[in-house]
């Protein structure tokens, strides 16, 4: 099964950590990183897809991708 996970965050190093952190349970970058301005919170904010492929396991909407 293939899944695909959006992260996002803010422009700071905790974003960066995040990404690290699911790089390290093996997800994989997909893509280029987003970048955009929060006009709520009047900040900027990252964004970064991510995949993974897991064997021996089918999908179903409610399992939470980032424990897999």
């Amino acid at each position: 099964m293939k899944l695909y996970r959006f992260l996002t965050g803010p422009d700071d190093s905790s974003f960066c950590h995040k990404v690290t952190a699911a790089l390290n349970k093996g997800w994989h970058i997909y893509g280029s990183p987003t970048y955009a301005f929060d006009a709520e919170t009047k900040t900027m904010r990252c964004g970064q897809a991510v995949f993974k492929e897991v064997e021996g396991k089918d999908y179903h909407p409610d399992m939470k991708l980032g424990e897999q």
